[in-house]
C-alpha cells in the first residue's frame, strides 16, 4: 500500500505542479501581449491625436500593472523548468552527488527567497486594502496589483516546496545509470 502511494505521488505530483505553473506562465503570458496591445494602440492613438484620437487614459498605470503581474507569473515555471539564470561551467567536473547536492542547495535559496517575497507581499496587500489606496489616474485599487502578484507568488512557493522534494529524492536515489535512468 504505501510503495502503490509512493509511487501515485511521484507520477502525479510532477504533473500536477507542472500544470499549475504552466498555467501562471500562460497567465502572465497573456497579460504580457495585452500589455503589447494596450502600448500599441496607446501610441497609434498619440500618432493620430490631430484626427480626434489620443493615446488611453491611465495607459501606464495598466502597464505597471500588467507587466507587475508577468513578471511574477514566470517565477514558478522557470523554478520547475530549472530555467533561472545558472553558472554550469564546473557542472562537468563535479559527480552526480556534490551536483544534486548544488541543484538542493540552490532550490533550499530560492524557496527561502519565494517565502520571504510571498510575506511581504502579503504585508503590502493588507497595507494597500486597509488604507484604500488607488491609481492616480484610473482610481484602481492597488491592492488588486498585490493580490495578482500574491497568487502568483504563493504557485511559486508551492513549485519552490515541489523542487526541494524533487532535488532531495534525486540527491538520495541512486546515481542512475544510462540503462536504469528515472525521471523526476
Amino acid at each position: 500500500m504505501h510503495h502503490r502511494l509512493s509511487r501515485s505521488l511521484t507520477h502525479s505530483l510532477p504533473q500536477w505542479v507542472a500544470g499549475l505553473a504552466r498555467l501562471t506562465a500562460y497567465a502572465g503570458g497573456l497579460s504580457l501581449l495585452a500589455v503589447i496591445a494596450l502600448t500599441c494602440v496607446s501610441i497609434l492613438g498619440r500618432a493620430l491625436d490631430g484626427v480626434g484620437f489620443g493615446p488611453i487614459p491611465g495607459d501606464i498605470e495598466l502597464v505597471e500593472f500588467g507587466i507587475g503581474f508577468a513578471v511574477f507569473s514566470a517565477m514558478p515555471y522557470a523554478q520547475f523548468a530549472r530555467a533561472h539564470a545558472r553558472v554550469d561551467l564546473f557542472k562537468p567536473l563535479m559527480g552526480y552527488r556534490l551536483n544534486r547536492l548544488l541543484d538542493l542547495i540552490g532550490d533550499l535559496f530560492l524557496l527561502g527567497f519565494s517565502a520571504l517575497v510571498a510575506w511581504r507581499l502579503w504585508l503590502g496587500m493588507i497595507d494597500k486594502g486597509t488604507y484604500n489606496e488607488t491609481s492616480f489616474i484610473l482610481q484602481i485599487p492597488v491592492v488588486w496589483g498585490y493580490r495578482a502578484a500574491m497568487a502568483t507568488c504563493g504557485v511559486a512557493v508551492i513549485v519552490a516546496l515541489y523542487s526541494v522534494l524533487r532535488s532531495t529524492r534525486a540527491l538520495l536515489l541512486p546515481a542512475p545509470t544510462e540503462a536504469t535512468h528515472e525521471p523526476l
